[in-house]
C-alpha cells in the first residue's frame, strides 16, 4: 500500500487514536474510509449538479419537453 505524509490538528489527532473504538482496525482504515466517504460525497454533488442543469435546459428547451412528453405518453403501462 502507498503511504503519504500530511499534517494534521490536535483534533484530528484525537479521532485518529480513538479509530478502533469507531470500529476501524487502525489508522489507516478510518482514513482510507473518511477519503472513500468524502469521495462519494462529490460524485453525488456532481451528480446534482448536472441534473439541475438539465431541469434548467429542460425547462427553457421547448423541443427536449415535447420529446420527453411524448416518450412519456408512449411509455407502455
Amino acid at each position: 500500500m502507498i503511504q503519504a505524509k500530511f499534517s494534521i490538528d490536535e483534533a484530528h489527532l484525537m479521532v485518529l487514536e480513538e479509530c478502533q473504538k469507531y470500529g476501524f482496525k487502525d489508522k489507516s482504515a478510518l482514513v482510507r474510509a473518511a477519503i472513500d466517504l468524502l469521495t462519494a460525497q462529490l460524485e453525488r454533488q456532481r451528480l446534482q449538479e448536472s441534473a439541475a442543469l438539465y431541469a434548467e435546459v429542460y425547462e427553457q428547451d421547448d423541443e427536449s419537453r415535447e420529446w420527453m412528453e411524448a416518450d412519456v405518453t408512449e411509455w407502455p403501462k
